[in-house]
């Protein structure tokens, strides 16, 4: 069976390493991939060429509403936003959705053990659904 092949897009070296750590329990996903920042990630898009994307939205040099815009002009492909904003500020959510995410989560609240658990379970389940969405050039 392939795996679905996930790379991490985000500023905080501490939720990287919770989401590879999440992702990669998860039998058919494998992060092959993590970047600090969306010209971290250009890169290591056209190398690795993974099957979904995990974006954070607030990033130094380049936010990721910025870069999903970009992404989904030039190579559009599945993006699951994660982000502390997408609770906090609907309007950025929808923007991210208009531009072609396929989905949204909140970052996970890492001091809680069983908000983490359910969280795991929730950015499994949409990472796998975002690797079956049709995605095309808008």
């Amino acid at each position: 069976m392939k795996k679905i092949r996930v790379l991490i897009i985000d500023d905080s070296l501490l939720i990287r390493n919770v989401l590879t750590e999440i992702l990669n329990s998860s039998l058919d996903i494998e992060v092959v991939g993590t970047a600090e920042d969306p010209y971290i990630a250009r890169e290591m898009i056209k190398a690795l060429n993974p099957d979904v994307l995990t974006l954070d939205i607030e990033m130094p040099r380049m936010d990721g509403i910025t870069f999903l815009r970009n992404l989904m002009r030039l190579r559009p492909m599945p993006v699951v936003m994660i982000s502390a904003l997408t609770e906090s500020n609907a309007d950025v959510t929808l923007t991210a959705l208009e531009l072609g995410a396929v989905d949204f989560i909140a970052k996970p609240i890492i001091d809680v053990e069983n908000s983490l658990n359910d969280y795991a379970e929730d950015i499994i389940a949409k990472v796998k659904m975002a690797s079956q969405a049709n995605i095309k050039n808008a």
